[in-house]
């Protein structure tokens, strides 16, 4: 039978769950008690095969939510009368930035405190919660005191951006509405939470800006002043990769490893370097694929679509055609 509709579609093959319409609207149906059991049996299967057959007994994780609400209050501290809230002025901008920084860090304050609670219990050490709460305080001290150098790196990033694009008109323009930029700006953030020790903080507001502009960033990453991610959707940079300063990247490019060492039983060995060093000054063009622990050398430009797994040494132009030319050596395979 030919579908009624231009989007209907019938497969004899799909066995549709029948509908009992007069079930549907009686909300006694649903049959909660069931459900609600056959779930916690999922949850005690999934617990008792990673050895967590006993939860703390209340929620210990970072929140997602908290977090979001976190970031955005950073940023408008950082830049109040770009990304404070509409009604700021300046004569009461200090006061503004100092309360909402009150605000945010005794949040993060908070989430800090519940990761390395988390991560004590999950590797079952004994360390007691009075110390993890003092560490705690310590982490969101350096990382309050970094704010001001951080903005500062962020300014050379706006303009990097400003500079880098004949289209952009004003650096407002730039900070407003850029995905590069407010994906530098979650990173800057996410990096420094991951030097401070705290790397579940840092990577759920990576995955935030990655939902938020389809730029990858792991917050392992090292960046260099003046960065500018031009477009931007698909870029991907991996965790060990270290970035210089002033380079430029356009959208679709991946950093990203070409191998996953394994130990002798067969396990990933985590943390190993394995994505690219990109020097000072660097332009990769857009779709360009920079593969393994490799070193694209300084004011290197490499060409859209390359596929490169080979160190360049600096001042290289890498096109498709010169990629396809090189004969593969021993490092490259």
């Amino acid at each position: 039978m030919s579908a009624k509709y231009p989007g209907e579609v019938r497969e004899a093959s799909l066995n549709p769950i029948p509908i009992n319409p007069a079930a549907a609207l009686n909300s006694t149906s649903w049959e909660l008690d069931k459900i609600v059991r056959e779930l916690r049996d999922v949850r005690n299967d999934w617990r008792n095969q990673r050895g967590r057959s006993r939860e703390p007994g209340l929620r210990e994780l970072p929140s997602r939510d908290a977090l979001q609400q976190i970031i955005r209050e950073l940023c408008g501290a950082l830049f109040p009368m770009r990304l404070g809230p509409q009604e700021l002025r300046e004569e009461t901008e200090d006061y503004y930035v100092g309360h909402t920084l009150d605000a945010a860090l005794n949040e993060l304050l908070r989430q800090t405190q519940l990761e390395l609670i988390y991560f004590s219990r999950q590797h079952h050490a004994n360390t007691d919660e009075a110390s993890l709460k003092s560490q705690a305080n310590q982490i969101v001290r350096l990382f309050a005191a970094a704010l001001p150098g951080l903005r500062r790196t962020l300014d050379t990033d706006i303009q990097a951006a400003f500079q880098g694009d004949p289209a952009a008109r004003s650096v407002d323009e730039v900070l407003l509405c850029y995905p590069g930029v407010l994906a530098i700006i979650h990173h800057r953030l996410a990096h420094t939470l991951y030097q401070l020790g705290v790397p579940l903080l840092a990577r759920i507001v990576a995955e935030q800006a990655h939902s938020l502009t389809g730029i990858d960033i792991h917050p392992g990453a090292e960046i260099g002043s003046g960065f500018f991610i031009d477009h931007g959707t698909g870029v991907v940079i991996g965790e060990t990769a270290v970035i210089g300063e002033r380079v430029r990247i356009y959208q679709a490019v991946t950093l990203g490893a070409k191998t996953f060492p394994t130990d002798e039983r067969g396990n990933l060995q985590k943390g190993l370097p394995r994505h690219p060093i990109v020097e000072d000054d660097v332009v990769i063009y857009a779709g360009a694929t920079v593969l393994g622990r490799i070193t694209i050398g300084k004011g290197s430009i490499i060409g859209g679509n390359v596929w490169l797994t080979r160190s360049v040494p600096p001042g290289s132009s890498i096109t498709q055609a010169s990629s396809r030319h090189h004969a593969p050596q021993e490092a490259d395979l």
